[in-house]
């Protein structure tokens, strides 16, 4: 395990740090607890115990069981994330949100932390600029996929939960977490973890879908009422500002992106040859006539000290 890494490292549900006792462990400083290090990647998932109330909060209302780690170990089993969107406009969304995310990122952030990797595209784009991308998710399947599509020095993987980041607070110098925020049952808990994890001064940048309308399909295996996609909240302004509204000391904007309308007449055909600022000018003009955007950006600037109450 790089040296660079295991200093980042700690306990995932302790303030201890961690110790390599050989190349497959990881010791606890003070408890001695031990965690597997498979194939070079940190397996640093909380204890089971641990998520039995946020299963429980997951599906209170809807009466069912849950084991949203369990299910997300076996959704990268079924859902191969490195395989690329077959349709245009799909294909063409997905490409303008990563440049949008690219664009956000600080030019002086050295150190990338991209929690909820899928296909591990940030370290595709970011790790022959920076000097660190960690890949970070709670599927060994997606991290043992990352690092061998994306072979370098500087990318490392690490398996865990996002309730309990295992790292020290202050780490890394912009984070980025796409398409992750509307799955999370405990929203508040998920961006806590974030910003203790950021540097003062530091960038996050989430991205969700915009006002999204949640739809709910009756489940084959538990027969109860379950969302669709897995999406369990939808954002737009109004409601990331209520969220972060306990947040005090931490800079933060919304921007839109993305337009219904051009995606359903199919204009990629056109626009996929424009360069990036040139086809934000017109999502921007379109978003302004045709209030449709499909994808929402939260951009946090963490300063040199947050109050989270």
């Amino acid at each position: 395990m790089k040296e660079q890494l295991l200093k980042k490292l700690k306990h995932p549900l302790r303030s201890e740090g961690l110790e390599l006792k050989d190349d497959h462990i990881l010791q606890g400083t003070v408890s001695q607890d031990q965690f597997v290090v498979k194939e070079g990647i940190p397996q640093l998932l909380a204890a089971q115990a641990e998520t039995t109330v946020r299963n429980a909060a997951l599906h209170q209302n809807l009466q069912s069981e849950f084991n949203y780690v369990d299910h997300y170990q076996q959704d990268a089993l079924v859902i191969d994330y490195f395989t690329d969107f077959e349709d245009g406009p799909t294909l063409h969304e997905n490409r303008r949100l990563h440049e949008a995310i690219i664009a956000q990122v600080p030019k002086e952030a050295k150190e990338i932390l991209d929690i909820g990797c899928g296909k591990a595209w940030v370290a595709g784009y970011f790790a022959p600029r920076k000097d660190l991308v960690c890949s970070f998710d709670i599927s060994t399947t997606n991290t043992e996929k990352a690092v061998q599509t994306y072979p370098v020095d500087n990318h490392v993987a690490v398996v865990g939960d996002v309730y309990h980041l295992p790292f020290q607070e202050n780490t890394f110098d912009a984070l980025i977490s796409a398409e992750v925020i509307e799955h999370v049952p405990e929203v508040e808990a998920y961006l806590r973890e974030l910003i203790r994890v950021c540097r003062p001064g530091g960038k996050i940048i989430i991205s969700t879908p915009y006002d999204e309308k949640i739809a709910m399909h009756l489940c084959v295996h538990c027969n109860r009422p379950t969302p669709s996609h897995a999406h369990l909240h939808t954002f737009n302004r109004a409601k990331v500002a209520a969220i972060l509204e306990p947040f005090k000391g931490l800079k933060w904007e919304t921007q839109v992106l993305s337009n219904k309308a051009l995606l359903k007449l199919r204009t990629h055909l056109i626009l996929q040859f424009l360069p990036f600022s040139l086809w934000r000018m017109v999502d921007r003009l379109a978003n302004r006539f045709y209030k449709k955007p499909t994808r929402l950006l939260i951009l946090l600037e963490k300063e040199e000290a947050v109050e989270m109450g």
